[in-house]
């Protein structure tokens, strides 16, 4: 079975696999590069890295109008449930756990990077998403530096790693090929890059020091592009 990617802009992405809807960090309305606006976004699960704007912006609207349950880390749940967000329709997770809802099993995992939620709260510590689904094993390293533990996080097989290649922010071009290294995936797409000036990357020179450099597929699509693992 495979799983059908849509990039969204930025760091959304949207995922379909057996009747499955999942959204990643939706940042959509106030996206300029974004494909749709969150009252076109539909999902079944919204999974969130943690709690930035860019990343979270659009949730409770979508997760309103959907019924999707969300999956975030504690603090950013009760951010969600501040902004109307059903009590019954939020999973908690903070890293090194784990949930396993209908489509498969999601694992939170660390990133380095900070939190704060759109309200100036504290956000929790932020997180990556390890994805099984469909029999695909996707790992979204949202807004992280590079880390020597992507090693552990590549042990069981990855189809797809996704990664920030932005810089300033978070890792930069080169560090995001290191982390390609670490984790040994078949395939590997970029985010977080190109919303604004200071992020401003050319993909396909990325793209091509992968090639030279790992054995992992580049896939590199425009916003609203898709692609399959």
């Amino acid at each position: 079975m495979s799983v059908t990617i849509t990039w969204l802009g930025h760091s959304c992405f949207a995922l379909e696999a057996d009747g499955q809807r999942l959204l990643i960090d939706p940042f959509l309305n106030d996206n300029s590069a974004a494909p749709i606006k969150a009252a076109q976004a539909e999902a079944d699960f919204i999974l969130l890295t943690h709690g930035h704007f860019d990343h979270v912006a659009d949730a409770p609207a979508i997760a309103k109008r959907t019924g999707a349950m969300v999956l975030a880390n504690f603090e950013v749940c009760e951010w969600l449930k501040r902004e109307g967000v059903s009590e019954d329709k939020v999973i908690p997770m903070n890293p090194g756990g784990s949930v396993k809802p209908p489509f498969g099993r999601v694992k939170f995992t660390i990133a380095h990077h900070s939190s704060s939620t759109p309200d100036g709260a504290y956000g929790g510590v932020p997180g990556g998403l390890l994805i099984e689904i469909a029999g695909k094993r996707l790992y979204f390293a949202g807004d992280t530096a590079l880390f020597l533990d992507m090693k552990l996080i590549g042990l069981g097989g990855l189809d797809l790693a996704v990664l920030p290649i932005g810089d300033q922010f978070t890792m930069g071009p080169e560090d995001a090929v290191e982390a390609v290294k670490f984790l040994n995936p078949k395939k590997v797409a970029p985010c977080h890059y190109n919303t604004w000036p200071p992020i401003a990357q050319d993909a396909g020179a990325w793209a091509e020091l992968v090639r030279r450099q790992t054995a992992a597929e580049p896939i590199v699509v425009e916003p609203g592009g898709k692609f399959v693992v």
